[in-house]
């Protein structure tokens, strides 16, 4: 290992690994398929950025969002590292110079989407490449029984039978033990392979607090706890009106979702980043790939639908390793509208089934017709039309997606689209060009080949940088290039298509199978189920509930958390103490996970039941696993 270090100390500065850095890239050394299981900020990019400099070729980086991958590569960079990728809005001669470089050599980390992985460009390419190891970031996304399920991740294993031989490293911050396994299956380890390190986080308090008005409860603990803070909530619409709310009580806060336009989302994410705005009331859009060391506050004014979700967004705080804070606020109703999440997401078949059949009658599709046909979908008119709630609407269109009838994109790529009308010639030799135009035409030929031949995707935001105006100034330039018939620009629209895999069938004859419907929406409840468990628990410490459930069972009492805060079990006697662990144990006694609910039957004050229940846990004689006690 000395080399890494080497490299380790030349590139990054330390002097050592820590935790389970050094036994991953060992194992990815050996030539082994690897999972590593690392919380946030335990230093997940080192195990495959380093050994990427130690080997010969291209190390291939598959991560879900474009931020992320951007973030990544220009630290990298900024060391002296070839690193590149490659993302939606590249111009065709900019994804070509990658690939090329790639084959010859010059790159050594290439991050791509998962997406890409269907390109047949990149397939052609990626055959000629020398990749060194695939590396699976947020691997989580590939198992259905995850909470982030990505089809286009399980594309991966396809990109395996290209490469023989060549290991994958996969790495994830957020996994059940069902979850780990999948992630092996479905990367096709050649053996079960995998690294954990403890997801204990001393300096992170665990509270949920009940209230029964959210907003005053959420300005009082950001009036009380200094620092930079993240408030998720559950929709764009409330991440506005909480922001305006805070800025009303004399808060610093802005918004952040992902309607808003790729330009505002870097602003905010910046001001944010910067200190400039103390509060960021965001949706779970904002968070993957974020890396601000000092957040001392993460609050949860609506709770997520999963405890997975939970612990990743809760995690952001407190990277520096000072005392920060995760609180749930939680009040009575919660526990309803988390259930009702369950028909959102998965609604009634013969619901699904009369979608179906209203898309044939919206679109006038006639049986036995409709395959490969495209159709741009407005779900409010929609909506409108059979009296329909949009958010149903959505889960029964992806569930029809999963079951491929159809192709459905609720956000599609809707980047703008230009190209030249005028030869090179004639635009060389116009006249009465305003400075504006002249200026985004020329940044338009520096930076995007093939203009004059076909429409290629662009970014005003990066026009917009580069000739030093607005983004409103680019637009309205284009479209001044566009009347005047110099340009043929075709705006970003977002609006969702349905794309017909099949001849439209009869509704009633819809085959939706266990592993499309009725397996996951079992597994969602379960989720679902968690999650108000987690809300509910009066017995057991926050992190000993969550770490259970990711499979640590003999996790510590955190000493900080709300439940372990309000618990007096030093101060019950032995006498006192035993017959409430016989009851305890008795209740276990049929060898069975049990929930912590059922720990409310006990006919004995729930003091008693917290030092019972925590001595019992110390001395493994019973094991936590998240929302479940049971026997050793």
């Amino acid at each position: 290992m000395a080399d890494y270090k080497e490299i380790l100390r030349h590139y990054w500065g330390y002097d050592s690994f820590r935790g389970i850095q050094e036994k991953i890239i060992s194992s990815i050394e050996s030539g082994k398929d690897t999972l590593g299981l690392m919380p946030t900020g335990g230093g997940k990019s080192i195990t495959f950025q380093v050994p990427a400099l130690a080997h010969k070729g291209t190390c291939l980086v598959i991560s879900p969002l474009i931020a992320l991958m951007k973030d990544q590569v220009d630290g990298l960079r900024d060391r002296g590292i070839q690193a590149y990728a490659l993302y939606s809005g590249q111009s065709h001669g900019e994804v070509m110079k990658i690939l090329e470089n790639c084959i010859l050599g010059d790159i050594r980390l290439l991050y791509v989407s998962p997406e890409r992985l269907k390109s047949e460009l990149f397939l052609s390419k990626l055959k000629r490449m020398r990749i060194s190891f695939i590396t699976v970031d947020e691997a989580h996304c590939i198992s259905q029984w995850g909470y982030d399920f990505r089809p286009d991740y399980l594309k991966i294993a396809e990109i395996r039978k290209l490469l023989p031989n060549i290991p994958v490293l996969a790495l994830t911050a957020t996994a059940t033990p069902k979850v780990v396994e999948d992630i092996q299956d479905k990367l096709e380890f050649r053996e079960k392979n995998v690294f954990s390190m403890s997801f204990m986080r001393q300096n992170l308090s665990y509270i949920v607090r009940r209230t029964d008005n959210k907003k005053e409860e959420m300005t009082h603990i950001l009036n009380n706890v200094a620092g930079s803070a993240i408030v998720y909530v559950r929709s764009r619409g409330r991440a506005k009106e909480l922001a305006d709310y805070l800025v009303e009580n004399a808060i610093n806060a802005s918004f952040y979702h992902a309607g808003l336009d790729t330009a505002t989302r870097e602003k905010r994410q910046e001001e944010w980043q910067s200190g400039e705005k103390r509060v960021i009331v965001a949706t779970n859009a904002f968070g993957m790939g974020i890396d601000k060391t000092d957040v001392r506050m993460v609050i949860h004014y609506d709770s997520p639908s999963n405890l997975e979700a939970y612990f990743q967004e809760a995690g952001r705080a407190g990277r520096d390793g000072e005392k920060s804070y995760a609180v749930l606020l939680f009040s009575g109703g919660d526990d309803t509208r988390l259930r009702k999440r369950i028909e959102d997401t998965y609604p009634p078949k013969e619901f699904i089934r009369d979608v179906y059949d209203h898309l044939a009658y919206f679109f006038e599709i006639g049986i036995n017709s409709g395959r490969g046909h495209v159709f741009e979908l407005s779900l409010e008119k929609f909506c409108m039309v059979y009296k329909y709630f949009p958010i149903r609407v959505d889960a029964a269109l992806h569930i029809l997606k999963n079951a491929g009838y159809i192709d459905y994109e609720p956000m599609p790529d809707t980047r703008s689209r230009l190209k030249f009308i005028l030869s090179r010639d004639e635009l060389y030799y116009l006249k009465e060009s305003s400075e504006e135009e002249s200026r985004v035409t020329t940044t338009l030929l520096r930076r995007y080949s093939g203009l004059f031949t076909d429409y290629r995707y662009i970014d005003e935001s990066v026009i917009a940088s580069d000739t030093c105006l607005t983004r409103d100034q680019i637009y309205m330039t284009l479209r001044s290039l566009h009347k005047r018939r110099i340009v043929d620009f075709q705006p970003r629209k977002n609006i969702p298509y349905i794309k017909y895999n099949i001849d439209r069938i009869d509704g009633k004859d819809i085959v939706l199978s266990k592993d499309i419907y009725d397996n996951l929406k079992s597994e969602f409840s379960t989720r679902i189920e968690s999650m108000i468990l987690y809300l509910r628990n009066d017995y057991i410490c926050r992190s000993q509930q969550l770490l259970g459930y990711f499979g640590e069972y003999n996790a510590h009492e955190c000493g900080m958390c709300d439940i372990c805060i309000s618990s007096d079990s030093n101060f019950c006697s032995e006498d006192l103490l035993s017959p409430a662990q016989e009851a305890i144990l008795n209740l276990l006694s049929d060898n069975e996970k049990h929930s912590i609910v059922e720990l409310k039957t006990l006919l004995f004050d729930e003091v008693l039941v917290k030092a019972a229940l925590q001595y019992l846990i110390s001395e493994e004689y019973i094991y936590i696993d998240g929302i479940y006690i049971f026997k050793n």
